[in-house]
């Protein structure tokens, strides 16, 4: 179970990013230590290590594998799902809204290198990870939220919000057109430019790791983060939300694995990127591009 989380879960160092022993803000119960004893405990982690299945476990899951198995989709539906996943995406965040995933209140706790620590940033994520800690068990596995979308109206606001946009985001406010495929960007002035560390999440869905980390990197406004997804939808319930802030975010519709498209900011800035259950959504041969 530890590989599939590790697996599940990538945090990515480009730069001198601090590391769990060097920032002090340690798991409550670290990683490799989480020993399931008492059944009745077993919602009061998000994993648990060195967890083994019984034979009988191992018989029920290859029986599910086998019937899910028994009926394959068509080759010609496999390709219409790849080529037009966007849309299909765009309707999960319509029909689901902000009630299928829960945010990710765990994220910084289990992976508190990914964001800077100062003193008071310290003590927001162990805040954080205390309020989380109290009411984790009672939610168990509840699934995660995402709001319905009005299409993005706007596709120029790149960063911006619904309501406003900072010079930065209007500066880059024509980045999908063809002319930005051509060379770099220039980098007097991008969305976080005046920043000292720099986070980018791939895959960010409707803003479920982005709001527990934006609430968090309020006590630390030196840091900026970047999030895409290529479904608009999610992009635009990302702006809409009450906790984005464009002085801090920047959230744009973004194809990883199409290495044409540009980014909003110039090459070789990022310290952190994070994909969240990203990998497993991308097909191998596309995966091999990013």
């Amino acid at each position: 179970m530890n590989v599939i989380w590790r697996n599940s879960v990538s945090c990515l160092r480009i730069r001198n990013v601090p590391h769990r022993y060097q920032s002090g803000n340690h798991p409550v119960v670290p990683l490799g230590s989480r020993i399931l004893t008492d059944p009745a405990k077993v919602f009061e982690h998000n994993m648990w290590d060195h967890m083994q299945w019984s034979e009988e476990e191992k018989a029920a899951a290859r029986k599910k594998v086998e019937e899910n198995s028994a009926v394959r989709v068509l080759l010609e539906e496999q390709v219409k799902y790849e080529d037009e996943a966007s849309k299909y995406w765009d309707t999960f965040y319509k029909i689901h809204k902000n009630k299928f995933f829960k945010d990710r209140n765990w994220l910084l706790r289990e992976f508190p290198e990914i964001i800077p620590v100062d003193q008071k940033t310290e003590q927001k994520l162990r805040e954080l990870s205390w309020d989380h800690a109290k009411t984790s068990a009672a939610d168990g596995f509840s699934r995660m939220h995402r709001p319905t979308m009005p299409q993005e109206k706007n596709h120029e606001e790149r960063c911006g919000s619904s309501d406003s946009q900072s010079k930065a985001a209007l500066h880059f406010s024509n980045l999908d057109s063809k002319e930005h495929r051509k060379g770099p960007l220039k980098t007097e002035l991008f969305p976080g430019s005046n920043a000292t560390f720099r986070i980018l999440e791939v895959g960010c869905g409707a803003g479920n790791s982005v709001f527990p980390i934006l609430n968090t990197l309020q006590n630390a406004p030196e840091s900026f983060l970047y999030c895409c997804d290529f479904a608009s939808g999610a992009v635009e319930l990302v702006k809409l939300h009450s906790s984005y802030r464009a002085a801090q975010c920047c959230a744009f519709v973004h194809d990883v694995c199409d290495e044409g498209l540009p980014y909003p900011f110039p090459d070789g800035i990022l310290d952190v990127i994070l994909l969240v259950f990203v990998l497993s959504s991308i097909h191998p041969d596309r995966a091999l591009l990013i």
